[in-house]
């Protein structure tokens, strides 16, 4: 053979060897390989993925002590992460005080203003709406003020409808919690339906809640004040709510047991989640 053909073999054999090699290889650990974690995901191996800012619910209490035992407010931001969302709560209550009285105070009005505010929760002393006069006297025109004051920030106002006392308002002639809760729930309703503004149902589920189990311990000793078991009830139907989720499951519990948790969870959700048009949650 020739050496000018035997050179020209010898060359394209390389070159053909070259290629195959070339083909043959696995991707460089220089260039990187992108796993998407669902297969729904479509991402572009040149984009890095922007994370979406969670913008926290922001939730003004306004009351008094059947606000701040055990801290309602806090309990419901415990819940509200339990359930994976971002809230910003804060309180303006004070033992004793009607909403006539927030609504002389310069404290709560530059709360109401300064705070940007989604909702705030007006929560009534429980004996005005569970009597007529003192209904229409005192409650009535304080809640259309507050109303207005509270739309003029650019919030929405939730009606606190409390529960009655454990052994009702003989002095009032309620002689038990039943007829008291019965009041307190129309005087609610009533400035409610007139104003359009939500109602949190608490005292219509503390009612449910000790129908189905009467040994809740709802009450604090005094009859009046909520327990532990009573201001998680509440913080559930605030849950329901706010969020329009039922709170059945969550695993915090307030401390207690699980099968009482799991009882005033389920109890709020029904409450809440199945009469929406009835408390005027859009």
């Amino acid at each position: 053979m020739k050496p000018q053909k035997l050179l020209s073999q010898v060359l394209v054999a390389s070159l053909v060897c070259f290629v195959l090699t070339a083909c043959s290889e696995s991707t460089p650990l220089s260039t990187p390989i992108l796993v998407t974690q669902s297969p729904t995901a479509t991402v572009s191996p040149t984009t890095v993925p922007t994370p979406t800012a969670i913008v926290p619910i922001r939730v003004l209490f306004i009351g008094n002590s059947l606000t701040f035992f055990n801290d309602l407010p806090d309990m419901f931001t415990e819940l509200a992460q339990s359930g994976g969302f971002e809230v910003e709560v804060d309180m303006a209550a004070q033992g004793g005080w009607s909403l006539s009285d927030h609504a002389q105070s310069s404290a709560t009005s530059e709360k109401i203003q300064q705070g940007s505010w989604d909702y705030v929760v007006l929560q009534e002393k429980s004996r005005l709406p569970a009597i007529l006069d003192l209904r229409n006297e005192y409650m009535v025109p304080t809640v259309r003020l507050l109303e207005e004051q509270i739309n003029d920030s650019g919030a929405e106002t939730i009606l606190f409808m409390t529960w009655g006392n454990r052994d009702g308002l003989p002095e009032a002639g309620h002689e038990n919690y039943v007829e008291m809760q019965s009041q307190i729930q129309a005087g609610y309703l009533e400035i409610g339906g007139e104003l359009g503004a939500i109602l949190a149902p608490v005292g219509v589920a503390w009612q449910s809640a000790i129908e189905r189990d009467p040994k809740l311990n709802l009450w604090q000793m005094d009859g009046v004040h909520p327990a532990m078991e009573g201001t998680y009830l509440a913080a559930n139907v605030f849950y329901a709510l706010i969020f329009q989720q039922s709170p059945v499951g969550l695993i915090y519990s307030a401390g207690l047991p699980e099968e009482t948790a799991q009882v005033l969870q389920t109890v709020a959700a029904e409450t809440v989640l199945e009469n929406l048009e009835h408390w005027h949650i859009p």
